[in-house]
């Protein structure tokens, strides 16, 4: 049984999990197992090029980006679970007990987020009666997003980056991941608000 399983890691999915598997040292996520499914083919990363991203080198491409932050993620966060190579078919249940299907296995998990992106390919069982038109992309587009009251589609159920509803930028996606994962680790905190930083000590 997971405690947070992540569906998805393009920037939205990538850092949910980086600012999850942070707070590791914080005693209300102590022990707590984080997944992420690896899912990356379809990320709008792969054919993007980053050149008003803050912090980030101009002409730096979507796959570096992709391939830097799995790579973060293992160097910083060891302890969070990259799961590779799987297409989630199916997510069912309820708050504190979701069963999550790949064309590989079946996970369990408390709490999911769904971070993939808003192509109107979507298919995966238990979720579509959620899909919508989404709001802010070109309707000639035939965007989708999953309904949801920021971000929450439901009790223990997110959704992250694009298909919640956000622009597709680079920035906005990578930090409605972020806010996901606040959220997360505010309810593991009883509720208590909390975020997670780093500082330099001298």
């Amino acid at each position: 049984m997971y405690d947070a399983l992540i569906v998805g890691a393009g920037a939205a999915g990538l850092q949910c999990a980086l600012v999850l598997g942070s707070a590791v040292k914080a005693p209300y996520a102590s022990g707590k197992r984080i997944g992420i499914i690896m899912h990356q083919k379809a990320s709008h990363l792969q054919s993007a090029l980053l050149n008003n991203v803050l912090g980030v080198p101009s002409n730096t491409s979507g796959k570096e980006i992709l391939a830097t932050g799995k790579a973060q993620l293992s160097t910083n966060y060891p302890h969070v679970e990259q799961i590779p190579t799987q297409k989630v078919l199916a997510v069912e249940g309820q708050a504190g007990d979701y069963t999550i299907t790949t064309n590989k296995g079946t996970y369990r998990s408390k709490v999911v987020v769904i971070a993939l992106g808003y192509t109107n390919v979507f298919a995966i069982k238990g979720l579509m009666d959620f899909v919508e038109p989404h709001a802010l992309s070109p309707a000639d587009k035939n965007r989708i997003q999953l309904k949801n009251l920021q971000h929450k589609i439901k009790e223990g159920l997110y959704v992250a980056g694009t298909l919640a509803g956000w622009r597709s930028q680079f920035a906005i996606a990578a930090g409605s991941g972020a806010q996901v994962a606040t959220d997360i680790l505010t309810q593991w905190n009883n509720g208590k608000h909390t975020k997670v930083h780093d500082k330099i000590t001298t």
